[in-house]
């Protein structure tokens, strides 16, 4: 061989290892194209199935609130009945010659009253003496306190208020001293 063919077989030869050299770096940089392709997808994956999750749970809760306030319009009807049966028993105990009278409307009374407590209804304990607490009681009106230590405080309650589960649907109605 002559120093012409050694020389054109190096140059050739080099060109081989540039052009395998080459192939070599393409493959990387598809094989690393595809690679973050899938870390890209994979990271879609889960933030879809982390927003999917979050979905369920909101809708269970929704759900479960639905379930305890179903019965929230129906309870705010039932509400005018029972303060009519207070007023009526009221009446009825100042007079002694209802007594019979007395005793079959507090059947009923408790009657209906233990239904709705079972579907959820309770009624706001308020008392005469009680701080008032715009966030707590609807005030009515007020009137001058009897005393000093009435100041600020409920003085009447003129209707009962009432929780479904643990929402207000009725606000107690008070009187308030000035």
């Amino acid at each position: 061989m002559s120093k012409k063919d050694r020389k054109k077989e190096a140059v050739e030869e080099q060109n081989e290892n540039a052009q395998d050299q080459s192939v070599a770096v393409e493959e990387q940089t598809v094989e690393e194209k595809l690679q973050e392709e899938i870390k890209v997808e994979k990271d879609k994956f889960l933030r879809l199935f982390a927003e999917f999750e979050n979905y369920k749970r909101r809708t269970a809760k929704e759900r479960i609130e639905l379930f305890k306030t179903a019965n929230e319009d129906l309870m705010l009807v039932m509400l005018p009945v029972l303060d009519d049966f207070e007023r009526a028993l009221n009446h009825i105990e100042e007079e002694k010659e209802a007594e019979e009278l007395h005793k079959g409307v507090v059947l009923i009374y408790q009657k209906l009253l233990t239904t709705l407590e079972q579907k959820g209804l309770s009624p706001i304990k308020v008392s005469k003496g009680d701080a008032f607490n715009a966030d707590d009681h609807e005030a009515v009106t007020q009137i001058p306190a009897p005393s000093k230590d009435l100041k600020g405080k409920i003085i009447d309650v003129i209707e009962k208020g009432y929780k479904l589960g643990d929402k207000v649907i009725r606000f107690p109605k008070v009187v308030i001293g000035q």
